[in-house]
């Protein structure tokens, strides 16, 4: 047996700059969010505005940002995770405005402000619940640490949150009375086309990476449905196509596979491939996928630990450092730090340069905006309604644009309560990002990740073991029924996993040395040992009738 090739040292990464800024193609349902969001937000402001108490609009806005998150998921999984969003904005809310009114010493603001924040951010990224993330619950918590409150104020205030966090709930569900299915279907198209770009490239090792990836999360998105309806069905079969041309790439036709895909678009029958039945689809990952549940909370949450402690750290002492200056918001730069942080340092690098051009941008936004604003507070309404439009319309093209939006948007929800002088404003805003994205890069520089390499080698066994028991089963006559697709599930788990630690790591400032030729190995083996099992369970065979 051949000594392992020992790891090679990880080369300098160059941290990019010009790439950060690169606009890419915006998200397929980009204008739900930005409808959602303007439709949340817009009855409790205008209510407000009509009773002339646009003061308590921070609350409401608390309760209606909540309609920003999982437009993702199955309507089923986003109603649980909708009311998990309302109930955390809520209690960050609480916390907030409790300690407000028990204090108003700035260094304790600051400090519970960081650690609600890193509390957000480990939270968000364990469930995961997806896009904003933990961001707009630190902006609220943050801000309303910085509201005058007394004790007697808080349940009305909350009260007000929760309304509009009930109405937020109820305009994420709605879309689902029209298009029932729709994020399975844009989750299965996903799937069909990232497929056909692996066939296309089958030498690509991230086609294959990202196929497979997008393949497991079309799973992860139809078992989250609860009941199997006939549409549903319909979706596995094509899943498990999807499934199939990774498996077989040379007998799979890619422009069926994206024929398809784009039949999954709209409120059309679903695409239904002959030669495939529902004992295929019990066969191919929906029984077996079953089994194979989210780790435990607290499983999740013990690798985030240097993330909550850099969220922590960076955020406290951006805001010590703005209160040093003497700015009268340090929780701007609090809410920046905050932004930052992503799985890796390069990405937090790449976050910062995207949050500082965004800000500096939209001050300058907000500048032009202002005249128009201090027109009346209904005028001030409308722009904040445009802006919030604008912001999720934007952000999947790249965060610096959206942050364009958002800037001037967070400036004018300061004139709410009263108008504030327009210089002193934007002087804060500037001085504030880059003391935030200063510090809180820094932060991240500081604390390294070195568990990241461990989770690479835990990766790594666990391939290797699920790869081993796969071909163990493939070695047997005749394996009990459903076991080897139980394996077969378990192993492309493990490797989408490996993939996604390996990532991780590889954007760590440390010069850990990494094991990529391991990593490429392993990743390599077990796709032949997926289409093995492929072949074994003879599902190539009706690909190949089909092309």
């Amino acid at each position: 047996m051949s000594s392992a090739t020992p790891p090679r040292p990880s080369p300098a990464r160059r941290l990019p700059l010009a790439g950060a800024l690169r606009l890419g193609r915006p998200s397929d349902i980009w204008f739900k969010p930005a409808l959602s969001v303007v439709v949340a937000v817009a009855p409790p402001n205008l209510t407000l505005l009509a009773l002339g108490r646009l003061d308590l609009a921070m609350y409401t806005m608390a309760g209606s940002l909540c309609a920003l998150y999982a437009h993702s998921r199955p309507y089923a999984a986003r109603a649980r995770a909708l009311a998990w969003v309302v109930a955390g904005m809520l209690g960050g809310l609480g916390v907030a405005l409790v300690t407000a009114s028990l204090t108003t010493n700035a260094v304790v603001l600051v400090t519970v402000g960081a650690l609600l924040a890193a509390t957000q951010k480990i939270l968000c990224d364990a469930t995961p619940i997806g896009p904003p993330g933990h961001v707009v619950l630190a902006f609220i918590s943050s801000a309303s640490l910085f509201v005058p409150q007394s004790l007697g104020q808080v349940p009305g205030h909350l009260a007000l949150g929760a309304a509009a966090g009930a109405w937020a709930w109820i305009v994420g569900m709605a879309p689902g009375l029209v298009r029932p299915h729709g994020p399975e279907r844009r989750a299965t198209a996903h799937a069909l086309n990232a497929a056909a770009v692996s066939v296309d490239a089958p030498d690509d090792p991230r086609a294959r990476a990202a196929a497979a990836a997008a393949v497991h999360a079309a799973w992860q998105s139809l078992l989250s449905t609860g009941a199997r309806s006939e549409p549903r069905r319909a979706l596995e079969r094509l899943v498990v196509r999807a499934e199939v041309a990774l498996a077989a790439p040379a007998d799979t036709d890619p422009g069926r596979l994206r024929g398809w895909a784009r039949a999954l678009s709209g409120t059309g029958p679903v695409p239904c491939p002959d030669g495939l039945g529902d004992a295929a689809v019990e066969l191919l990952g929906v029984e077996a996928a079953l089994a194979f549940g989210e780790p435990r909370l607290l499983a999740r949450l013990g690798p985030l630990a240097p993330v909550a402690l850099r969220t922590a750290l960076g955020c406290a002492l951006a805001g010590y450092v703005s209160l040093a200056f003497g700015v009268g918001r340090p929780y701007w730069a609090l809410v920046t730090a905050a932004s930052l942080y992503q799985a890796n340092v390069t990405l937090t690098w790449s976050r910062g340069v995207q949050r500082v051009t965004g800000n500096l941008v939209g001050v300058a936004v907000f500048a032009v905006l202002v005249p128009l604003a201090h027109v009346g507070q209904a005028a001030l309404v409308l722009c904040c309604l445009a802006l919030n439009f604008g912001a999720e319309a934007l952000i999947g093209r790249n965060y610096w644009l959206g942050s364009v939006c958002v800037t001037p948007m967070a400036l004018l929800i300061t004139e709410f309560a009263h108008t504030q002088r327009p210089g002193e404003l934007m002087t804060d805003r500037v001085l504030d990002t880059l003391v935030g994205a200063v510090v809180g890069f820094l932060a991240a520089v500081a604390v390294t990740n070195r568990r990241a390499g461990d989770r690479i080698e835990e990766a790594l066994s666990a391939v290797g073991r699920a790869q081993e028991h796969a071909a163990a089963l493939l070695a047997e006559e005749r394996p009990e029924p459903g076991a080897l697709e139980s394996a077969r599930r378990g192993l492309s788990a493990a490797v989408v996993h490996l993939r996604s630690v390996a990532d991780a790591a590889a954007g760590e400032w440390w010069k850990h040395a990494l094991p990529e030729e391991r990593v490429m190995r392993a990743e390599q083996a077990g796709h032949r040992t997926l289409a093995a099992t492929v072949r074994r369970q003879g599902l190539h065979c009706w690909e190949g009738a089909q092309a």
